[in-house]
């Protein structure tokens, strides 16, 4: 059992500790909530150890039945988790399979429409400039990654969406689009790393296309703490 010494990170969901063990990190969830990159606070009581229970037993579904390395080690308790030590690679990457939030801003897509195919886009991790959208391009031109790394990444991103799609679709969801982050180990082994949760996906009911996620919080359409409560009833039956 790995010794949790001291804080090293606070994000605007998590806090990160090292432990005894310089390959490990513990990972805690917070129940701050945060939206338009940080503009918008509040806080979802509970959130915290669902997004915590919901990113584990995903992460370990992904590694065991669709081959996907990830960061994951152990659930330590309801808010804290030991996972593996990584370098984040500076990209947001997003799956589209719906159009929905931003792009349908941006692209004037309803929201609502389905994508002939899932669609793959990368933002550039940084707070000051509120994470802008940028191509495999840019990324090899700022140094972000190599294209070998883009080319890992996007093969794993898009198993995780073929995984995540059909494992939602069969407990009523449809997921619409999702935000991962990969990092690299100490032997430069990219794995997928911070959390798949209700914070960080859109889900909506299959049948009555109701929100069960963050958007309830971003555009203050009321009952939050129940929509991430369903999420984990869904998955859980609690």
């Amino acid at each position: 059992m790995s010794t949790k010494l001291e804080q090293i990170y606070e994000g605007k969901a998590k806090k990160v500790y090292k432990t005894d063990d310089p390959e490990l990190f513990i990972v805690d969830y917070k129940d701050d909530a945060t939206a338009f990159n940080g503009k918008k606070k509040g806080t979802i009581s509970g959130k915290g150890v669902i997004n915590n229970r919901v990113t584990n037993f995903l992460m370990e579904k992904l590694e065991k039945e669709a081959g996907v390395p990830t960061h994951f080690v152990k659930e330590l308790s309801e808010r804290e988790t030991l996972v593996k030590k990584v370098t984040i690679v500076p990209l947001e990457v997003i799956i589209r399979n719906i159009a929905a939030g931003s792009m349908s801003k941006r692209l004037g897509i309803p929201e609502g429409t389905v994508l002939p195919i899932p669609t793959l886009e990368f933002s550039y991790k940084n707070d000051d400039l509120d994470d802008p959208l940028i191509n495999d391009y840019h990324a090899l031109a700022m140094g972000l990654a190599t294209r070998e790394d883009i080319d890992t990444i996007t093969t794993l991103a898009f198993k995780v969406n073929d995984y995540l799609k059909t494992f939602f679709a069969g407990i009523g969801i449809e997921l619409v689009d999702f935000k991962l982050e990969f990092g690299k180990t100490t032997d430069g082994t990219i794995i997928l790393a911070d959390e798949i949760s209700p914070d960080t996906c859109r889900f909506w009911d299959s049948k009555t296309h109701e929100k069960l996620d963050k958007d309830r919080f971003r555009r203050d359409l009321g009952n939050v703490e129940g929509a991430y409560q369903e999420i984990l009833h869904r998955l859980f039956g609690e």
